[in-house]
């Protein structure tokens, strides 16, 4: 419930704060006096957007809070959901700069106009004198009918699995569109893995193939050399094992004269072991060292081959080979992956679909069994605004597939006199018809939600003395059970408030301002006697507002 409005330096408000409470409150007022500007600045807390021409002083901040009771309304989730702290008695606050820059707050936390707009929608509803174009909308359409259905936390299911569907249908389209990407790329990728795979790369193999190669293209120039070494160290008469051997004789008979003759010995001897293992391990090389010369074609095909594939790939090692070849599986393998993203995610919109489609029916089901009740309602409601032949009916037709709003196509149609076809509401409603039409849906709508409080902007525009009192006495109905707000120029209207504020302006010397004041029970008869009559109030002007406030 809307508890209080502070206004600072808006429009002709310099500054005032006006409390409300439960019940009907009406708002009259002199044409032009300032009763549009409060609910203008009511709107700006609700998340409207801000005209900086409005702002009474240009050198001055604008500050507009509004405090709501919302300690009998399950909104503490939505608290916690936006990080906000909760409080029973909450404030929304909007702060306009000289600049014309906007701030808002919620319990003075700095939030963005979506989440007060998002909170607001659960506060408080403000229906504009152009509001009527909603009937049109299938939006509203369907939010009556689905709160007269009590449908409404179903069809909010619903929705969340529709969008969960969609939303499943466009990761489908991507998938398919990177499988059909991956299908212009998949053979180039696999030519050039299976190449690199039938390389058969080895880290080291480069350096091992050219040495290989360089052997066997020296082979007999190695041989050669290697035999030669051999002689020279065990070959022939003189050779160097011989000349050692006689050094380590003579060494030898030496060697017990002294510790250093030994160490001598020791040494030539160790030389003589060390010469015939090198004259060995040189036989053993020279026996592996052959000339072949297809052995030859074979390594120099194979570094050919690994030699073009570093060129091919622009890189210089075959660790950096293995890495293009571990890429391109990878991409094979994602590849692959598509394509069970791609079944995964058929099989999930397949049942996503079934339960769409088991909610929707249900939904459909419910809207369907709704609507005579909802006409008889409306037609009762009419009948007391003065409109005895007029006929309210909801045309609901299926759709081939769901959409957002499940399978259901709504169109509100309106027949105003007897023997009339029903029409679209905008094609045969007039607008005195259309606004008492839309006030007995919000009517409707207010027994069945639980939104605190609903504001009408001249909800009476065009109507007569009597229609203006029916009206006043639906609007009292509904204020039993939330708040009303409304403005008024009918003293019909006017009587039936629980509440009563009154707007004026006062002019000084610099300029014009506007004000607002609670009437008690005196001034009421006094204003609604000004409505009654024109210039000063008369005896009988007072008398019937008597009469009608005390009705």
């Amino acid at each position: 419930m809307l508890q209080s409005i502070r206004i600072q330096n808006f429009a002709l408000i310099e500054e005032t704060e006006i409390q409300f409470n439960d019940g009907l409150t009406v708002i009259t007022g002199e044409t032009g006096a300032g009763k549009s500007i409060l609910l203008g600045a009511l709107g700006l807390t609700l998340g409207n957007r801000f005209d900086i021409n409005a702002l009474n002083n240009k050198d001055k901040k604008c500050i507009i809070e509004a405090r709501f009771d919302l300690s009998k309304y399950q909104l503490k989730s939505f608290f916690v959901e936006h990080e906000l702290d909760y409080e029973d008695v909450t404030s929304i606050r909007r702060e306009i700069t000289v600049e014309g820059k906007s701030r808002a707050f919620v319990n003075d936390t700095p939030v963005t106009l979506a989440i007060i707009k998002e909170l607001s929608e659960q506060l408080i509803d403000i229906h504009s004198q152009h509001e009527t174009i909603l009937l049109k909308e299938n939006h509203f359409q369907l939010e009556l009918v689905d709160a007269f259905a009590k449908t409404t936390a179903l069809y909010f299911d619903y929705k969340k699995q529709y969008l969960s569907l969609q939303k499943l249908k466009k990761q489908l389209a991507e998938f398919l569109e990177q499988e059909l990407q991956a299908k212009k790329e998949f053979d180039y990728f696999q030519f050039q893995f299976t190449e690199l795979k039938e390389a058969n790369l080895k880290i080291g193999e480069l350096k091992l193939l050219e040495d290989e190669s360089e052997t066997l293209e020296n082979a007999e120039f190695i041989k050669g050399n290697l035999v030669k070494a051999s002689v020279v160290i065990n070959g022939g008469d003189e050779n160097v094992l011989s000349a050692i051997a006689q050094l380590k004789q003579g060494l030898q008979s030496i060697s017990k004269f002294g510790s250093q003759f030994n160490e001598l010995y020791e040494r030539i001897n160790s030389l003589s072991i060390e010469l015939k293992e090198l004259n060995a391990d040189i036989n053993s090389v020279e026996e592996d060292v052959v000339y072949d010369n297809v052995k030859l074609e074979i390594v120099n095909a194979q570094l050919d081959k690994l030699n073009k594939l570093l060129k091919k790939h622009n890189v210089k090692t075959e660790d950096e080979l293995l890495e293009i070849k571990n890429s391109f599986e990878d991409k094979l393998q994602q590849f692959s992956s598509i394509e069970l993203s791609i079944e995964k995610t058929q099989k999930e919109i397949s049942e996503q679909e079934k339960n769409c489609l088991n909610l929707a029916k249900t939904l459909s089901k419910k809207r369907k069994e709704s609507v005579s009740e909802i006409e008889e309602n409306i037609k009762v409601l009419l009948s007391n605004l003065s409109m005895p032949n007029a006929q309210f009916k909801i045309s609901i037709s299926d759709l081939d597939t769901f959409s957002i709003n499940g399978l259901d196509k709504i169109e509100f149609l309106f027949s105003a006199n007897k023997g009339q076809d029903f029409k679209e509401i905008g094609k045969t409603a007039s607008g005195g018809e259309l606004s008492r039409l839309m006030l007995c849906l919000k009517s409707l709508l207010a027994e069945r939600t639980l939104l605190p409080t609903i504001v009408f902007d001249e909800i009476d525009t065009g109507v007569s003395g009597d229609v203006a009192d029916k009206i006043g006495i639906i609007l009292e109905k509904m204020g039993k059970s939330l708040q009303v707000i409304t403005i008024t120029h009918l003293p019909q209207m006017a009587s039936k408030g629980k509440n009563h504020l009154f707007v004026y302006k006062m002019d000084s010397k610099e300029k014009t301002t506007s004000h607002i004041k609670r009437l008690n029970e005196v001034e009421r008869i006094e204003e609604i006697a000004k409505m009654l009559s024109s210039g000063k109030p008369t005896e009988i002007a007072l008398k019937n507002a008597n009469e009608l406030l005390n009705n």
